[in-house]
């Protein structure tokens, strides 16, 4: 006798979910794309400053390949945006003038390899320099074992579960209610140490470039 779709084992019911998360990918890598040929910089010229290659430049745009947080900041550098102009767009009731977020109108950028998830609390566009997210960090989710840099400045305030955050030779175990801030262009990550629990960080990124 057939099992109903209810009946399946939890792995095999997120299993049958993954075919949908490639179309997050492709998402981003469309944006990228856009952004790139809005510069007029060539994938040799964006490899080239990035230190990454042609092709995995191109397979991310495709989306063919699903890129890490650090990937996308370095990205954004060189695009000269914050990494919230990599967010796909939102619906708007178009009365805000690009000053209210409604909770139905956030962009969210979901990082589905590493369990990270990013939610745009500030309204979307490339131009802003100054961004408010609501991380979710899924348990062990992280940014990775390799420290990254990328422009401006941020700070944080955990609002759920701990996270470990690493910059420079430092390493902080934070937990809910601990805060923190400091200049992006020093090596960092961070992670959700917890096997069991999420991690929900209030996250803000200034930058000092403009697209």
């Amino acid at each position: 006798m057939r099992k109903s779709a209810a009946g399946r084992p939890a792995k095999a019911r997120r299993a049958a979910k993954k075919p949908a998360e490639p179309a997050v990918d492709l998402a981003v890598g469309r944006r990228i794309r856009d952004l790139r040929r809005a510069r007029a910089m060539s994938l040799a010229t964006v490899a080239a400053r990035t230190h990454l290659s042609i092709g995995f430049i191109s397979q991310i745009e495709r989306g063919l390949s699903s890129p890490s947080l650090r990937v996308l900041a370095t990205l954004a550098d060189v695009l000269g945006v914050g990494i919230a102009a990599l967010f796909g767009a939102a619906p708007n009731d178009g009365a805000s003038n690009g000053i209210v977020t409604r909770e139905g109108q956030r962009a969210e950028l979901k990082l589905w390899r590493t369990g990270i998830s990013k939610q745009l609390l500030s309204p979307a566009g490339s131009e802003n320099l100054l961004n408010l997210f609501l991380v979710h960090l899924e348990p062990g989710g992280s940014t990775g074992d390799e420290l990254y840099t990328h422009d401006g400045e941020e700070a944080g305030l955990v609002l759920e579960g701990e996270m470990t955050l690493t910059v420079d030779a430092g390493t902080w175990t934070l937990k809910q209610g601990d805060s923190f801030r400091f200049a992006s262009r020093r090596p960092h990550r961070f992670s959700n140490p917890a096997d069991d629990a999420k991690t929900v960080v209030l996250w803000v990124n200034c930058v000092t470039q403009a697209g």
